[in-house]
């Protein structure tokens, strides 16, 4: 495993980062976010769903609500389904087996907020993203394999 750090000045520099990841997914990428409740875990996977699905005629990114209290919400837009779980409420593995993690994978890629909560069932070969905030800055450390480090945060 890899790491890395990036230090993100404002929320717009979190959006980029978003955007330039949403870009670089593919179907079987798993992304995970960690980080303490106001880190931007939330701001993060809507700016990288919307990198993938584009804007509507208006100029408007699609809507992307916080999936807290929905638990899962797919994106079956464009050329791959992404779908985004906040695990948040869950209290650990035997409340994510029915969510349909494993078949979200299958079909696409899955970003997941509060990966802590899926025990044995987090996927062997994930981003994982954990953001700190330091007053308006936030700094995202990644750990992934080389090659998945190279794809996402490669020129």
């Amino acid at each position: 495993m890899a790491a890395s750090a990036i230090r993100l000045a404002d929320l717009s520099a979190t959006v980029a980062l978003g955007r330039r990841l949403g870009a670089r997914l593919h179907a079987g990428d798993a992304v995970l976010l960690t980080g303490d409740l106001g880190a931007g875990k939330t701001e993060l996977a809507r700016s990288m769903i919307r990198a993938r699905f584009g804007t509507d005629k208006a100029g408007h990114g699609i809507e992307v609500p916080s999936p807290t209290f929905n638990l899962v919400i797919p994106y079956e837009l464009g050329d791959i389904t992404i779908t985004h779980f906040d695990l948040y409420r869950l209290e650990g593995p035997d409340d994510v087996v029915e969510l349909g993690l494993d078949e979200a994978l299958d079909d696409g890629a899955i970003i997941v907020e509060w990966p802590d909560r899926l025990g044995d069932l987090t996927p062997a070969n994930a981003l994982e993203i954990h953001l700190t905030q330091d007053g308006d800055a936030r700094q995202a450390t990644f750990t992934a394999s080389p090659e998945m480090m190279e794809r996402f945060l490669g020129d």
